[in-house]
């Protein structure tokens, strides 16, 4: 009697750890280089992902963290977050997914809103990338972009574009819009803006030079954006924008992504991760999805018009 006494226990303490190991949640830490509307979108989105697949309340862990825009507090948090050892590591914005791939040699990274993750040395190729990384690019279609900006300004010659030239994706940005410009036979003008402190300078030095501002998909720039549109407004120079978040922040127009989408697209990244896939077997993807913002209002308070044919087809009319 006492050896089955025994042996039930060992059934009984058996069942507990096993259902102890089976209630574990599912452990998903997400990171961001700074919080904007675009950002916290996909973060939002990748969430509502994960909850649809069943990942919610008791059955998921999930964490959010910030960088506030500087990288070393992106190496910081990267650090700790492989410390924690999380199921998957989503890093938000190419600062970020750069700090978790350096530390992160096992967990899994999955990165998103990052625009060239060759050029920032993510990822050695996008089919099958191998190793522990993968994730989502929102590579912009920026010939799409200045021939929606010339068709707001008919005689555009000039493009002014402030950036942060430490920005990896920024840079690569650039040089993806020189290249549609000069096929344009539009001119650009740079001016570079390594903090948000110095978005306005940035943005000042444009006025005189060029005909309309494009505030690109860069961190630093979408986070002081408003700098960009109060100097729009000054000197009637209309601003443009590559996400089309900003439009409701004050941009003229823009033509893009839902970033909430793109966010739910990377959020189907992770529930392969979750399944069994690994992260290196899996391609990284192009964001897919566009729409079309236009601000009224404030293409009147920049000297300008919206024309009609861009309000005809515009996905959504900020008023």
């Amino acid at each position: 009697m006492k050896l089955r006494s025994i042996f039930q226990s060992v059934i009984i303490s058996t069942t507990i750890l096993s259902c102890a190991i089976q209630a574990k949640p599912v452990y998903v830490a997400t990171t961001a280089i700074v919080e904007h509307p675009a950002l916290d979108a996909i973060r939002d989105g990748v969430k509502e992902v994960l909850n649809e697949n069943g990942y919610t309340g008791d059955n998921l862990k999930f964490t959010y963290e910030s960088a506030q825009g500087k990288t070393d507090i992106a190496a910081q948090i990267a650090r700790k977050m492989v410390g924690d050892e999380p199921d998957v590591i989503v890093a938000i914005a190419t600062p970020s997914a750069q700090a978790a791939v350096t530390v992160s040699d096992s967990i899994p990274v999955v990165f998103s809103a990052v625009t060239d993750p060759l050029g920032a040395k993510l990822i050695p190729n996008l089919v099958k990338p191998g190793g522990n990384v993968t994730g989502l690019s929102d590579m912009a279609n920026i010939g799409e972009h200045f021939s929606l900006i010339k068709e707001f300004v008919p005689n555009l010659k000039a493009i002014g574009i402030p950036y942060n030239p430490g920005e990896a994706n920024s840079v690569s940005m650039l040089a993806q819009a020189k290249k549609v410009a000069a096929e344009m036979g539009i001119k650009i003008v740079e001016s570079s803006a390594p903090r948000t402190s110095d978005v306005m300078i940035a943005a000042k030095q444009l006025v005189g030079k060029v005909d309309a501002i494009y505030a690109p998909i860069d961190n630093t720039i979408i986070s002081a954006v408003e700098s960009i549109i109060k100097v729009g407004m000054d000197a009637q120079i209309p601003v443009f924008a590559g996400d089309t978040d900003t439009v409701s922040r004050g941009a003229v127009a823009a033509v893009g992504y839902d970033y909430f989408d793109l966010g739910r697209q990377t959020g189907e990244i992770v529930i392969r991760i979750l399944k069994g896939e690994k992260a290196g077997d899996i391609d990284v993807k192009m964001a897919k999805g566009t729409n079309l913002f236009v601000n009224p209002k404030m293409a009147k308070r920049m000297g300008i018009e919206v024309p009609a044919a861009v309000l005809a087809r515009a996905t959504k009319i900020i008023e």
